[in-house]
């Protein structure tokens, strides 16, 4: 006999569907927030797994998995070579591997540490948001 589906609240499941986009545009801000400063990837990413939690949640590990974007592991495996491939303009100009670059793009200042950041950002998202869904989802199949 297979256990029964429980249901979040109402209350959560609406919550949820509001909070969910707020929460991830949220980490959107704090990655480009950050990318003047060292940590805002991770960061970024770390609130957008809080958002795949509280899907896991409410709505089920499945669904929360299935929410992230390219699924866990190649979320993951884009965001770590996004990150590697942040330090090869460096080799172009004949800097070290990973020595960050500035420059100027439409009169706005970007970097190649906010191609590090982002990087950092799917692979954390991808990684722990995946592991945080899959050990949310463990409660569902137990009898």
């Amino acid at each position: 006999m297979k256990p029964a589906i429980r249901r979040a609240p109402v209350l959560l499941e609406e919550a949820t569907r509001l909070l969910v986009p707020v929460i991830l545009i949220a980490s959107v801000w704090l990655l480009l927030r950050g990318h003047n400063a060292p940590g805002g990837g991770f960061i970024g990413g770390m609130v957008a797994v809080s958002a795949t939690a509280l899907m896991a949640v409410t709505r089920g590990a499945v669904v929360a998995t299935a929410a992230l974007p390219l699924g866990p592991q190649r979320l993951t495996s884009l965001g770590v070579l996004v990150a590697l491939a942040a330090g090869v303009p460096a080799l172009f100009v004949g800097a070290p591997y990973m020595t960050h670059l500035w420059g100027e793009l439409l009169g706005i200042k970007v970097s190649t540490v906010l191609i590090f950041d982002l990087g950092v950002y799917l692979a954390v998202w991808g990684g722990l948001g995946g592991v945080c869904a899959a050990a949310l989802g463990l409660e569902e199949d137990a009898p």
